[in-house]
Parts: structure tokens; C-alpha cells; sequence
């Protein structure tokens, strides 16, 4: 399958929307608002970074970047996710092509830094890692992961933009 990562356009928006739906629809540890949460990084122009994954012109992988805040003032990170791979494309790699191109992305824009709440086991092996001095409150500190690119991490507590609070 030949895959070709791009850039959103606005005729992917209602075909991001029910990837988004689909890939978490059987996820454990979700609210079920990712594609609303999309919707409104993107309505209120925090959507940094929109990927998508596309085999034979159909999308099949997503990935959204925004701008995160941090206690202590420091500026260019960002926060990964959610990040989608249609249901029946997910485990053969499509994810890994979108983390990678989203990292080389923000690199590009020249952010300091990336973080993401996830499976430590997974996201290690593109340099995410917990940061003890990086905090998500309610979230176990083993799955707040970042990745710095230069040679400051930040300390403080993290917020993420508050279309992450939206419910539908």
C-alpha cells in the first residue's frame, strides 16, 4: 500500500471527522470526543499541525498538533494528539509515518518541544519519555510524555488549549 502523508485540506475536514470517530470507537481510556475536539482546535485556529495519511485518495490516518501552555512561560511546545488510523489500516505502521512526519513538522516551525499523553511502551521509540518536572494533572505521570528539541524541558504544570475540554 503506498501511503502519502500531507497536509489537511478543507475538503478532508468531514472525512478527518469520521476517521476520528471510527478509530476510537472501541478505545479504552477515551471520552469518545476526539473528532470534536479536532473540530475546535481547528475553529479556533490552534490546529498547528493537521496530517493526514492517504492510501488510493482515501484518508486513512490523522494527526493533530496545538500549542500547549506551561507554568513556568516557556513557549514553542506543543501537544501531540489526537493522532487516528482507520480501524481496519491500524498496526501496520500508518501511525508511526504520521508521529514522525509530525515531529519533523514542528522541528521545521522550530518548537522546543513536543508533548503527549500515551503508552510509554509505544511512544519511546520516538524519543517521548516521562518528564518529572512536566506535569498533566489527573494524569498518571507515566503517561505525560515529552520530547525536547533542544536542551532545556521546561518545569511546570502543562495545560492543553481548552478545545480539549469540549463534549460535542
Amino acid at each position: 500500500m503506498n501511503i502519502k502523508i500531507r497536509k489537511e485540506v478543507t475538503s478532508d475536514v468531514a472525512d478527518i471527522k469520521a476517521l476520528t470517530t471510527a478509530a476510537f470507537l472501541n478505545a479504552p481510556h477515551t471520552s469518545h470526543t476526539e473528532q470534536f475536539i479536532v473540530d475546535a482546535l481547528r475553529n479556533s485556529g490552534n490546529l498547528t499541525v493537521s496530517l493526514v495519511a492517504e492510501a488510493n485518495g482515501q484518508i486513512i490516518g490523522h494527526v493533530a498538533v496545538s500549542p500547549v501552555s506551561i507554568s513556568d512561560g516557556s513557549q514553542g511546545w506543543y501537544g501531540l494528539g489526537p493522532i487516528s488510523v482507520a480501524p481496519e489500516h491500524q498496526g501496520v505502521g500508518i501511525g508511526s509515518q504520521l508521529m514522525r512526519q509530525a515531529l519533523a513538522t514542528l522541528r521545521e516551525l522550530g518548537a522546543f518541544g513536543c508533548v503527549l499523553v500515551g503508552e510509554p511502551k509505544y511512544y519511546s521509540r520516538f524519543g517521548f519519555k516521562a518528564e518529572p518536572n512536566l506535569v498533566l494533572p489527573n494524569v498518571p505521570p507515566e503517561y505525560f510524555q515529552a520530547i525536547s528539541f533542544g536542551a532545556r524541558v521546561p518545569s511546570g504544570f502543562v495545560s492543553y488549549h481548552e478545545s480539549f475540554s469540549v463534549q460535542g
